[in-house]
């Protein structure tokens, strides 16, 4: 792919911000792997001796933006209403005068618009990411979406992120640039993990010590895949392993009729002692150590899935849905050889095949265990790291402002 080539006079260095002021754009900053992103490039703009800025409608994560020495700005933009969009044009473009922006960066489609609108008027760089594979129907649809397909650069989170930008948006292919997304992977290093915090977790769950723990972490919605990680836990009782216990860990943001839909079924089969919604976890970290397996079921494409890195890092073994960017996060047959494999890849909506990669997993004695963890660890740690994804990043911003 002829993707857009990245100034490498500065490898191997961490790229300066002295006195530039970067503004990210978002709807809000509840939970979520974007909005993770958003504070976590702030950071390392703070820590290159720039100014960052997040505009959104605030949320759970302002504290840890703040807490890294940089500013939120409280803007509605989660409003995909065209009055609103078009208000909040004016709005950022005070912003951008008032704290002398330098460069514009979207991380959703709503916000976008009124950053590219403002950006544009303002003469300054505009970047977007693509955090998702969003869904595109029809026209209208495909139009709202090629606003992430319009910055100066378009950063893809993942390979198979960028070949889907290059084939919906004709032109685009010369400005992406793939920027895997990164976790703070020391974070997840059994030492650095005091055993009060998975402690903590197994009692406000609920749970019941020695009894393995089954961990899908993603918010709850649909396409998220929980209704069928409910069916191949079932199928994992069916098949004589008992011996199990799940957390579907994540917040609804609102979707409470699917929370109830999953406490239905979880009742109609039987497993109402076995499986718990526990809602939003804050310590990830924590929860990937107490798990015996992750489970990782989304229906639709991933545009990355961070939620498979992190286990990996953890130590932990997942298994996934072959869908989307996780051929480039998880290593599994046939691309590899099963010495190489650091988890599980199955067919989405797929409750049997869930099952068996969960049973597999489940079913590791102690040396294999410890021979896929190291695998894992060091597949996450050479590709994902937090370090990697913000130095890209600011590469990026560092190559427009010069």
């Amino acid at each position: 792919m002829d993707c857009f080539r990245l100034c490498t006079e500065y490898a191997g260095r961490k790229p300066l911000m002295h006195n530039r002021t970067v503004l990210q754009v978002i709807p809000a900053l509840e939970t979520g792997g974007a909005e993770q992103t958003a504070v976590d490039v702030a950071a390392a703009i703070v820590d290159a001796g720039g100014q960052a800025i997040v505009a959104s409608a605030g949320g759970r994560l302002e504290t840890a933006l703040t807490q890294r020495g940089a500013r939120h700005v409280t803007l509605p933009l989660d409003s995909k209403n065209p009055v609103v969009m078009a208000l909040n044009v004016a709005r950022l473009g005070r912003l951008i005068r008032q704290h002398g922006v330098d460069l514009v960066h979207a991380r959703s489609r709503a916000p976008a618009w009124s950053a590219l609108a403002a950006a544009r008027r303002a003469g300054l760089p505009f970047v977007t990411t693509y955090h998702g594979a969003y869904a595109q129907t029809n026209a209208l649809k495909a139009f709202y979406n090629s606003v992430m397909a319009r910055g100066d650069v378009v950063i893809a989170n993942s390979h198979f992120t960028a070949r889907l930008i290059a084939e919906r948006h004709a032109g685009a292919e010369a400005r992406i640039a793939v920027v895997h997304r990164g976790s703070d992977l020391d974070g997840f290093e059994p030492e650095h993990i005091d055993s009060d915090r998975p402690a903590s977790l197994r009692r406000r769950w609920g749970l019941i010590d020695g009894r393995p723990v089954v961990l899908n972490l993603a918010r709850l919605t649909g396409w998220k895949g929980q209704t069928v990680l409910i069916d191949a836990l079932k199928h994992l009782e069916q098949d004589g392993m008992a011996e199990w216990q799940a957390v579907l860990a994540g917040d609804d943001q609102g979707r409470s009729a699917y929370t109830k839909r999953l406490h239905d079924q979880i009742d109609d089969l039987g497993l109402a002692d076995r499986v718990r919604i526990v809602g939003h976890c804050e310590d990830v970290a924590a929860a990937m150590t107490l798990a015996d397996v992750v489970a990782v079921a989304s229906t639709e494409p991933e545009a990355f899935g961070r939620a498979a890195v992190e286990a990996q890092a953890s130590g932990t073994p997942v298994v996934v849905t072959d869908i989307g960017a996780v051929r480039e996060t998880v290593l599994a047959p046939p691309e590899c050889p099963d010495t190489d494999r650091t988890g599980w890849r199955v067919p989405p909506n797929d409750a049997r095949a869930l099952a068996d990669g969960l049973a597999a997993g489940l079913s590791l004695d102690g040396p294999a265990r410890d021979a896929l963890a190291t695998r894992g660890r060091a597949h996450a740690r050479a590709h994902f790291s937090l370090g990697a994804m913000t130095d890209k990043t600011l590469d990026i911003y560092r190559t427009l402002l010069s």
